[in-house]
């Protein structure tokens, strides 16, 4: 679980980041949820924007995404969303506060 310091951390790392993915009007899918998978094994933390389209609010998709892919849930922004899930496979991990 993240404590708020490691939350505002994400956050502004995640302000630089490019959405990886769209969620769109088929909601969450097994393909959309083994992509999200794959990219947080790769980088971490990842950025998803959520279309109107999408049967879901940023939030409730964010924290259903978290869930089912053992994720922490950062944040929702409008219409994104941040999630965060340490990844033993990185050489290079982001950086949280040392107190953690």
């Amino acid at each position: 679980m993240l404590n708020s310091k490691q939350r505002a951390t994400l956050r502004s790392q995640a302000a630089s980041v490019a959405s990886v993915f769209q969620l769109g009007k088929d909601g969450l899918t097994d393909n959309f949820i083994e992509s999200c998978d794959s990219a947080l094994t790769a980088r971490e933390l990842i950025k998803i924007t959520v279309l109107r389209s999408a049967p879901l609010s940023s939030r409730e998709a964010g924290e259903e995404t978290a869930k089912k892919l053992g994720a922490e849930f950062v944040a929702a922004i409008g219409n994104k969303f941040i999630l965060y899930r340490y990844s033993k496979d990185k050489s290079e991990h982001i950086k949280l506060d040392a107190r953690s």
